[in-house]
């Protein structure tokens, strides 16, 4: 039967389908055409937009599927007002008349429990939409510190690799802070050393126990790049001033 209903006190609900039924009857009584149920739902969800209301889906017998809404006496009348004159103020006495069956009278004793529980229960049902709200806000909020972080940790990586490469390459081309060829250390100070130079440079590898680094050359091929501390001990030159921060390497 055709009804509103109400749980505890809350506010007076109508199912889409019921609607329907009021608003059919009243088409009949004016003569028009029935309203489907699809086209109503299309009025609700057009002229609710922004509302809330409960949705369902509900299976019908041929094998379809229809929504279903929950809606107040307030949302039932603003849908009916979509309807030609006759026909929305006859849906209008008709929920006005069934809404009166379902207040509580709030002066007796029971009356004023049920409105106190229905409205203890729509506080209720207040905070649970807020704590979800909270909850899905908090997880949004985690999701992206940890997207973040994950891509941070990502960049940082890739830097680091980036400066790995760079030094091994200036290690390679004797132009880092540990090694340096004769050539390069030339290059970077302005200075010219004798052919020899690479002499005393060897003595002071193998007073050490030091082997010097074999490095590629455009000109000869390849050539050998001395160690800083054979460069700071013999000419004073101090590989950590010219290739790098890091300290130059015995």
């Amino acid at each position: 039967m055709t009804d509103l209903t109400t749980t505890g006190g809350q506010a007076a609900t109508m199912t889409s389908d019921e609607l329907l039924v009021l608003i059919n009857e009243a088409r009949a009584q004016a003569g028009e055409p029935i309203l489907r149920r699809n086209k109503l739902a299309e009025k609700i969800e057009d002229e609710l937009a922004g509302e809330h209301y409960t949705k369902r889906v509900v299976q019908n017998l041929n094998n379809t599927e229809s929504a279903v809404f929950d809606l107040t006496r307030d949302q039932c009348e603003l849908v009916a007002m979509r309807e030609s004159k006759g026909v929305r103020r006859a849906v209008r006495d008709r929920l006005k008349a069934l809404e009166a069956k379902v207040l509580p009278d709030v002066s007796s004793h029971e009356g004023a429990l049920l409105a106190l529980q229905g409205s203890v229960e729509q506080q209720l049902a207040l905070i649970s939409e807020n704590k979800q709200l909270a909850a899905e806000r908090d997880h949004a909020i985690a999701t992206k510190a940890q997207i973040g972080s994950r891509r941070e940790a990502q960049a940082m990586a890739a830097a680091s690799s980036a400066v790995r490469q760079v030094r091994r390459l200036e290690d390679e081309l004797g132009r880092g802070c540990r090694f340096a060829t004769v050539i390069a250390v030339e290059t970077v100070t302005g200075e010219k050393f004798p052919f020899n130079a690479y002499v005393h440079l060897r003595k002071w590898c193998k007073a050490n126990g030091v082997q010097p680094e074999i490095v590629p050359d455009r000109r000869y091929g390849e050539v050998k790049a001395w160690p800083a501390g054979a460069w700071a001990a013999v000419y004073q030159i101090d590989l950590a001033t010219f290739f790098g921060a890091s300290g130059a390497q015995a």
